[in-house]
């Protein structure tokens, strides 16, 4: 009785350790200043992108911590997707990359974060309706969804 008692502490123990470490292993994932993006290929500049796909981004800016985090959610496009990035680029401009994100994948998911520069992340923050997320797949290389970045 004892000894299992003991199994079952040490196998809590263990999962804690393991959520413990997850979380710091994506750190700012749910923290941060969160903006979103309705991802078209309407939107896309020059368009128009895959007009059957949509799809969604959520993206967290924590500038303390100089992490930007995703969450990458499409449909309707072939996938994998090759590429996804925020742009710097109003709204009907194509701009250069900004931030590099994880495309998303066979099930059209991606998600994950990265190191910015505080100062990069701090003007997406100041001004995010001038930052888009574009994904790029084998069908449309030059982008078959976008979405402006909104609070």
């Amino acid at each position: 009785m004892l000894t299992r008692r003991i199994k079952t502490m040490l196998m809590s123990a263990a999962i804690l350790i393991l959520a413990l470490s997850l979380a710091a292993a994506v750190p700012g994932l749910s923290t941060g200043r969160r903006l979103t993006a309705d991802l078209t290929g309407a939107a896309e500049v020059p368009g128009p992108g895959d007009t059957d796909g949509s799809g969604s981004a959520v993206i967290r800016l924590n500038p303390g911590r100089e992490v930007v985090c995703w969450t990458i959610t499409v449909t309707g496009i072939t996938l994998p997707a090759t590429a996804a990035h925020i742009h710097d680029g109003d709204a009907g401009v194509a701009g250069p990359v900004f931030v590099t994100l994880s495309a998303p994948d066979a099930n059209g998911e991606a998600r994950g974060c990265t190191f910015v520069e505080r100062a990069e992340i701090l003007e997406i923050i100041r001004n995010p309706d001038e930052y888009y997320v574009n994904v790029h797949n084998s069908d449309f290389p030059a982008g078959a969804l976008r979405g402006q970045l909104t609070k």
